[in-house]
């Protein structure tokens, strides 16, 4: 069989019915459950004599897509600073505020930056590219943020076989190892990078999906997810619509990591202290009107891929989600009975 890597995509673009913009309430309720968390970070952690003495405070959205949970988290990043300000008593003035808006090439900047809020305290710029790579000038970014994001993959491992299955659930744990050990060099990667354009005493804010210590990744929502999406795929190599060699050489690029792992990780780089760590459970929708929430939020999310991988039939990808939907209602048991939390962490720059 022909090697076949599969890179990430970005999410739908648009404000259409299957776009991002409109699909994006569950990533929302991950920020909404780390607002806290940002705003007492900022305020406990946050150095603002030595960080805000110049002009300019400088903070980046690593993955903003094309929605509007980014302006909602850099309103947030920015009303907190401000009250940290305020709270210091400090004779300087307020810094300008810049926002780097970052996602990859692909990624509708269009639609996001004609959403921008037109009261908005900061001035914008799109920085496109990926974040496993060198974004910014050494020591130039103040605040890192980086929200629902970081489980995407830069890309699927190469030597990746998982025959009738698009995801490492429920795979051979050689699957499982291969992903696990993408996640470490993106990481590596990432941390790498941001080692140099953060300066000293700046801080990263990071959550994203994670899996707790010991829980199967059968009862990993996203991961029931994935499996039903390449059962879907499966009923439709059966009725002779898709090849049975290209969901072979499928598999989504998104990994789950534990905290022990991510801590690890961090730790091995060697350029950052952790200052705070902990999960938080994301609520799990109940109700019929969850199955419509869950298939056109996976679809936003996944089409791109899709279409990369199987081509740009409009009716094979509408087929694919219908049935991925009839799926998510038999099985929705299950969905009920899975769980998923986000990891949070805060890091600070270690002075070189």
């Amino acid at each position: 069989m022909k090697k076949v890597v599969i890179e990430s995509v970005a999410m739908n673009g648009g404000v259409g019915d299957h776009s991002y913009a409109n699909n994006s309430s569950l990533q929302r309720s991950g920020f909404e459950a780390a607002k806290s968390l940002i705003h007492e970070a900022i305020m406990e952690k946050l150095d603002i004599k030595h960080l805000c003495n110049g002009k300019s405070f400088r903070i980046t959205d690593l993955g903003c897509s094309a929605g509007p949970n980014t302006f909602i988290a850099v309103e947030s990043i920015v009303e907190a600073i401000e009250q940290k300000h305020h709270s210091e008593g400090l004779k300087l003035p307020l810094p300008e505020f810049h926002v780097y808006f970052n996602d990859q090439l692909s990624n509708d900047f269009n639609t996001l930056f004609n959403s921008l809020p037109l009261e908005r305290r900061y001035f914008a710029a799109g920085v496109p590219g990926s974040f496993h790579t060198r974004l910014f000038p050494e020591k130039s970014i103040d605040l890192v943020c980086s929200l629902s994001a970081l489980q995407w993959l830069s890309k699927v491992p190469e030597d990746v076989v998982n025959m009738g299955r698009i995801h490492y659930s429920n795979a051979p744990s050689e699957v499982m190892e291969a992903y696990k050990g993408q996640f470490s060099k993106d990481m590596e990667r990432f941390f790498d990078a941001r080692a140099k354009e953060v300066v000293h005493g700046g801080l990263m804010v990071l959550s994203f999906p994670c899996i707790r210590d010991g829980q199967p990744y059968s009862r990993f929502l996203v991961g029931v997810f994935f499996s039903l999406l390449g059962s879907a795929l499966m009923d439709m190599v059966k009725m002779g619509k898709v090849d049975q060699t290209k969901v072979d050489s499928f598999n989504m690029p998104f990994y789950a990591a534990s905290p022990k792992e991510v801590e690890a990780l961090v730790e091995r780089n060697g350029h950052f202290t952790i200052e705070r760590m902990e999960t938080q459970n994301f609520p799990i929708l109940q109700g019929e009107g969850a199955i419509q929430v869950y298939s056109k939020h996976n679809r936003a999310c996944a089409e791109g891929l899709i279409r990369q991988h199987f081509g740009h039939d409009d009716e094979i990808v509408d087929e694919l989600f219908d049935l991925f939907s009839n799926k998510l209602s038999e099985y929705f048991s299950i969905l009920e009975e899975s769980s998923m939390n986000f990891v949070f962490v805060l890091l600070k720059r270690k002075q070189d």
